[in-house]
């Protein structure tokens, strides 16, 4: 029996039966469409909790004072330690594993414009803060180093802040009252995608004026819980790392330096608050890895599930059509070319539903790429990994699924066959 006469039977055979091979198809088509979207959707989850969480910032650690857990110098524990801006700038000077630091003085400062009025959060800060916290100027300009040096009162508006302020009305070049103080508007940011922050809220509520202007204009409370601020005080320091797989020691060694300032052993954990944005990635990233590992081998299972059902199908097959193996094989046929038609109606079975599932799985993709979705839902990544794994299934299916029917047809007599009812 040549190639031709053997595709010929096998579709005659499927159409013969259709809605079985329809059902047969779908199940092997739905599980290589599972595989594509349920891998696809837990790398899509980790690319947009990565991107959202490179946000906040680059390579970022945010460092708090805390209060002492241990003696040091001749020092009792328990005491607070307060940072200042003399701090930012020893960090900047002395560790060479810092890219960039900037000190962050945050206050809560009633605003008027000329359309209205609100009391959002302001954060006095170095011009660098804008670039390792990925601020971007939508509108007008950045605070720049002569702002710092000159003191200039300029400001910065979040996207939120700047639409409660400045409700469809331009913003560049107006005088922004806070506090009684005037302050020119210089830029805008752009809308973050945030799901995280520190200190006040999201960036986009707050407002960015250069650190010198503040302390001058807004210094803080001279006392805090009872203890009186050290000059210069800071609420916190923002450090970007040089090296992201170089964290830990470049974290060490801000600790090191402020613990020879503030009199605290480097190995104190307590002396210091630190929020390390690559340890929540790294660890983000593991837990993504896993859940995309578990949607894959989900998907995975429901494809196999699909050849079960193949081989089922050619059971009954072998089944239905005894009395007409018997008669090929008393006509002729041989071992072989019953094999071969029923390892050939399996393999169409499968390949074709499975080419199928590939095409429908890249084009919900595809599509799902070109709609907008809401924040919350991530776009589906077509991941090569999954596609080879798709494909390598499928071929085992292909080979089980077919083999073993095509055995039980082959091993049959003719006279068994023909006696069958």
């Amino acid at each position: 029996m040549n190639a031709r006469e053997v595709f010929r039977q096998t579709f005659s055979t499927l159409l013969a039966h259709k809605m079985r091979s329809f059902l047969t198809m779908f199940g092997i088509a739905w599980g290589i469409i599972s595989v594509i979207l349920l891998v696809g959707l837990g790398v899509g989850f980790s690319r947009d909790q990565a991107k959202n969480l490179k946000t906040i910032g680059t390579d970022l650690v945010v460092i708090w004072g805390g209060r002492t857990s241990a003696q040091s110098g001749g020092l009792a524990a328990g005491r607070n330690i307060m940072l200042t801006v003399e701090d930012a700038r020893l960090i900047q000077k002395e560790c060479f594993r810092i890219r960039n630091v900037s000190a962050e003085l945050m206050r809560g400062i009633p605003e008027v414009s000329e359309f209205n009025a609100a009391s959002r959060p302001v954060r006095g800060v170095w011009p660098q803060y804008q670039d390792f916290r990925s601020l971007t100027i939508s509108e007008g300009r950045p605070m720049i180093d002569q702002d710092e040096r000159d003191s200039n009162r300029v400001v910065v508006l979040g996207s939120e802040a700047r639409q409660q302020l400045y409700p469809g009305k331009p913003a560049i070049g107006a005088t922004l009252m806070m506090a009684g103080v005037p302050y020119l508007v210089i830029g805008a940011l752009d809308k973050k995608k945030q799901n995280g922050s520190y200190g006040n809220g999201p960036d986009n509520t707050q407002l960015f004026v250069p650190y010198s202007s503040m302390a001058r204009d807004f210094p803080p409370r001279t006392r805090r819980n009872g203890d009186t601020l050290p000059k210069g005080f800071i609420n916190n320091l923002a450090i970007e790392v040089g090296d992201p797989d170089e964290h830990e020691a470049a974290v060490l060694q801000v600790r090191r330096v402020l613990g020879r300032v503030h009199h605290f052993e480097p190995t104190d954990k307590d002396a210091l608050f630190i929020w390390n944005t690559m340890e929540g990635s790294r660890l983000l990233k593991r837990v993504f890895d896993v859940m995309t590992l578990f949607f894959g081998a989900v998907a995975i299972v429901t494809l196999c599930l699909g050849g079960i059902g193949v081989m089922n199908i050619m059971l009954v097959s072998v089944t239905e059509r005894t009395r007409e193996i018997g008669v090929r094989k008393a006509m002729g046929a041989t071992a072989a070319d019953i094999s071969r038609q029923f390892f050939t109606e399996s393999a169409i079975i499968t390949v074709v539903s499975g080419t199928a599932g590939l095409a429908i799985g890249l084009g919900v993709c595809k599509l799902l790429s070109m709609v907008p979705l809401p924040d919350f839902i991530p776009a589906r990544v077509v991941v090569p990994a999954a596609l080879v794994a798709s494909v390598i299934t499928l071929a085992l299916i292909t080979l089980t699924a077919g083999m073993y029917p095509a055995a039980r047809a082959a091993e049959l007599t003719p006279i068994e066959c023909l006696r069958s009812e």
